[in-house]
């Protein structure tokens, strides 16, 4: 998902990060009550919003917001899990479809039925019966093409998973790794759902014998290795496909000076796989309260029409608009590939080990 998530300069690297200048400092009191006026959200490096948005939540809450953004999902996730007796903030942000599992099972989160949840789309609820984790949005993760790459080449791009290890594509896709990635989980997970349970490991053994290359994580492998990325033309890359996003296309029209009538890249819409991502209230959180009220916040209209140019996401709040470049250049998926979440659960980690096994040793 979190798409952004796909772009470099919606990232500010690790650390934390103030997003306002507004609002009382920590343990001030600004409300007349006691605690902290500070709420921290934990998230994956992507996480973009514009800063009228942010002063309106600090407006209507109270509470002074700040991000700690702490690497890929996967990493974030895995972080979160071990420093849950003593969370660096109140709530997590990037926790999707292919990593929730981990994170209920591991007691990361407390119930908080966020107000205004009633209104997201069924399709996007979980843990209905006790709210854990409140859907914030949803993207499909696939594989993204350099299109001046193959048209110089004379090459048609790929259109499905199949395609992806035939000759033609030797030496020309580069993915993330699944076991420190949420793209490159999603992207596994993907090639499970079209492949089943015994034929993923014959395809991917295709796949690594056509030349494909593994990096850490979305970063990286967009931006300095894909070849139709601003960051990747600078970088002189040599990868023109990618594992990404279906809405990395119009980040690539919204963020270039000047702004070009059609996307320089394209996806590959039979190799999609659908993220949901989610927010939760981390069970050992500092300020609860502060933390109830931003989660109300993000599954409010206001930041759910602002996801889609700033994180590149759909919404999942139902009337929630979506701006014309976004669709224009970036429509979701008409079919791709999902999963149970309780299959996920079930196969994730071994699916995870033979992946190790077999596509890095």
């Amino acid at each position: 998902m979190g798409i952004t998530k796909k772009v470099t300069v919606l990232a500010v690297g690790l650390g934390l990060v103030t997003l306002s200048a507004c609002g009382s400092s920590d343990g001030d009191d600004a409300s007349g009550g006691g605690g902290s006026r500070t709420v921290t959200l934990v998230s994956h490096n992507s996480w973009a919003v514009s800063k009228d948005v942010v002063a309106a939540f600090e407006k209507q809450s109270g509470y002074k917001l700040e991000v700690l953004e702490d690497g890929d999902a996967g990493q974030a996730v895995n972080k979160a899990i071990l420093t849950k007796d003593n969370p660096q903030g109140d709530v997590l942000f990037g926790v999707d479809n292919t990593l929730l599992s981990r994170a209920l099972d591991n007691g990361l989160f407390q119930p908080y039925e966020a107000k205004g949840s009633d209104l997201v789309l069924d399709a996007y609820r979980v843990d209905q019966d006790k709210h854990r984790v409140t859907p914030v949005d949803t993207g499909d993760v696939c594989v993204n093409y350099d299109k001046a790459w193959f048209a110089e080449h004379d090459l048609t791009p790929p259109k499905s998973l199949d395609d992806l290890a035939k000759p033609a594509y030797e030496d020309l896709l580069v993915v993330e790794n699944a076991a420190t990635s949420s793209p490159g989980l999603g992207f596994l997970l993907g090639t499970a759902a079209e492949y089943g349970d015994e034929g993923w490991p014959d395809y991917w053994k295709k796949l690594k014998a056509n030349g494909v290359k593994v990096v850490d994580g979305w970063e990286q492998a967009y931006n300095e290795e894909f070849s139709g990325s601003a960051g990747g033309k600078k970088a002189k890359a040599d990868r023109p496909l990618v594992v990404s996003y279906a809405s990395s296309p119009p980040a690539e029209v919204v963020y270039a000076d000047p702004k070009p009538k059609t996307a320089p890249t394209g996806v590959a819409e039979g190799t999609c796989f659908r993220q949901v991502e989610y927010a939760g209230l981390l069970s050992n959180a500092r300020n609860p309260e502060g933390g109830k009220a931003l989660l109300d916040f993000l599954v409010g209209k206001q930041f759910q029409e602002d996801m889609p140019l700033n994180m590149f996401v759909y919404p999942v709040l139902e009337g929630a608009e979506v701006p014309e470049e976004f669709t224009e250049f970036g429509p979701q998926a008409e079919d791709p590939e999902t999963m149970d979440p309780a299959k996920i659960a079930e196969n994730r980690d071994q699916w995870v080990k033979s992946w190790t096994s077999l596509v890095l040793k």
